[in-house]
């Protein structure tokens, strides 16, 4: 079912300014979308009905009063589970820390607020954004809007979800190998991994620091270079934020991308690539190719390595990270045999889920003596070899192109038995991750299954810092077809 020209966080925001809409009117809808659909879909953790309703009804006074209104004055936002603000529930859908409420408030969620915005609860994830589909959630996995009885993709799935399914116009994610895009390609929505830096992570809950990302998800262009512009900028609280200012917005509405090279890789169309998906990538090159794009050969040899790289990359950071989770400090506390190892013990068995425990053991093994030489420090080199790929690869085009996933979205349950089938998900977006690339997901195209359309979508890759020419490009793209407006059954009208 198509609803034309769906309303985004840009045209709400002019909606409620102008007096159209109140943003009372606005967050209530979201909120009882999110009760109703977002609970069919098991999209959201937890609601933030009083408080959400307050802040609309601050908006509408300021209005009323005549005072300025932030750009995304009256919007509603969702947030991820594994980020802090006051009066939220930030549990990263684990056993570990349910009933955890940060004491402060990330400073991404702090842009958010200042701009006007409205978070109205939280969404669903799998746990840790340990995933690929979601199923990871201890609180049962979060399902597609095209089809109840697939995976909306992971980790960012209620967040993807909420977005896909029109009960919000932007949501925040968390991308660490392709937790934003791949959601983003499987739902039908656009979703961005900025240069890493870009956004500030204090308050992200970290799972491997030198991958994460805050990463927003939203059903137009322009919604997410607002995203950007309001949300990038240096952070003291973040040693690792870049020490740039605010990233702005081109101004332009470009609907040509003459002389914009695009670079396409042979290993992100290989053999095994579903041919549905091959096809609309095929025809989303000739689209930019109709824009006035050069289509570029390119090659990116170590491609093969990324998703090996990254679970011992990932999974390295990750046993450090989680390492504060014992009982103590956060979260639930499981007694065990009364000393305080076993108590430690017996609250991570409790906490966590088996594919926590997994990745935990994992990382925990490549860091061990005797081994940390063989496994974390030949993943680094591959890691350098991967972001070199790319450094020539840009000596060639300004814009690298493929697909985001390389099927659509798959029924639920079907790759939970095999650990390996759910990583090799990433295959296509890890390796943007290992090298700190910015890198987009939007919309491109339909794969007809069971009587079922499944969205699918193209990946653009830039290189470091140039964010805002995979919005440029993206921009063009969406100028020129009409996928982002193409919205499942279950939608929020």
């Amino acid at each position: 079912m198509s609803h034309p020209n769906p309303i985004d966080a840009v045209e709400t925001a002019r909606a409620v300014a102008a007096g159209e809409l109140s943003a009372e009117q606005v967050v209530t809808r979201a909120l009882n979308a999110a009760r109703d659909l977002g609970g069919r879909l098991n999209l959201f953790l937890s609601l933030d009905r009083e408080r959400a309703l307050d802040r609309a009804r601050a908006v509408d006074s300021a209005r009323a009063a005549g005072r300025a209104l932030g750009p995304l004055a009256g919007v509603p936002v969702a947030l991820k589970a594994n980020m802090c603000a006051e009066g939220f529930e930030s549990n990263c859908a684990s056993r570990i820390l349910a009933g955890y409420h940060a004491p402060y408030t990330a400073t991404f969620v702090m842009r958010l607020l200042d701009a006007g915005a409205i978070p109205i609860g939280v969404t669903n994830m799998d746990e840790f954004a340990m995933g690929s589909s979601g199923e990871n959630s201890a609180f049962g996995p979060a399902k597609n809007p095209w089809d109840e009885a697939r995976t909306p993709g992971g980790s960012s799935s209620g967040a993807a979800g909420a977005v896909a399914a029109g009960i919000v116009p932007i949501a925040l994610g968390s991308d660490t190998g392709g937790s934003v895009r791949q959601p983003a390609a499987l739902c039908g929505i656009l979703g961005l991994k900025p240069t890493y830096g870009r956004i500030s992570r204090y308050g992200l809950i970290a799972f491997a620091s030198s991958l994460d990302q805050v990463s927003p998800f939203a059903r137009s262009v322009r919604d997410l270079e607002l995203l950007l512009e309001l949300l990038s900028g240096a952070d003291p609280l973040d040693s690792t934020s870049l020490p740039l200012a605010p990233l702005g917005r081109s101004g332009e509405e470009g609907a040509r991308l003459d002389g914009l090279r695009i670079g396409v890789p042979a290993q992100y169309m290989p053999a095994g690539l579903d041919p549905r998906v091959r096809t609309a990538i095929e025809a989303s090159l000739a689209t930019f190719e109709s824009l006035g794009a050069k289509l570029v050969e390119v090659s990116l040899p170590h491609t093969d390595a990324a998703i090996a790289c990254y679970y011992v990359v990932a999974t390295a950071e990750a046993s450090s990270n989680l390492a504060r989770f014992e009982g103590v400090r956060y979260g639930m506390r499981e007694l065990g045999d009364g000393s305080l190892q076993g108590m430690m013990a017996a609250t991570r068995a409790a906490g966590f889920g088996p594919e926590v425990k997994r990745r935990i053991l994992l990382g925990t093994y490549v860091l061990s003596s005797g081994y940390y030489a063989a496994w974390y420090g030949q993943a680094l080199k591959v890691r350098r070899l991967l972001r070199r790929d790319f450094d020539r690869a840009f000596e060639q085009c300004d814009v690298i192109a493929g697909p985001t996933s390389p099927t659509p979205a798959f029924r639920l349950g079907a790759k939970t038995a095999d650990p390996v089938a759910m990583y090799l998900n990433d295959i296509l977006t890890a390796p943007a991750s290992l090298a700190g690339l910015p890198a987009l997901s939007l919309p491109c195209g339909f794969a007809e299954e069971s009587g079922t359309r499944l969205p699918l979508g193209l990946q653009l890759i830039a290189p470091p810092l140039e964010d805002a020419r995979v919005l440029r490009a993206a921009r063009a793209f969406e100028s020129a077809t009409d996928f982002h407006t193409q919205h499942p059954a279950l939608f929020a009208s």
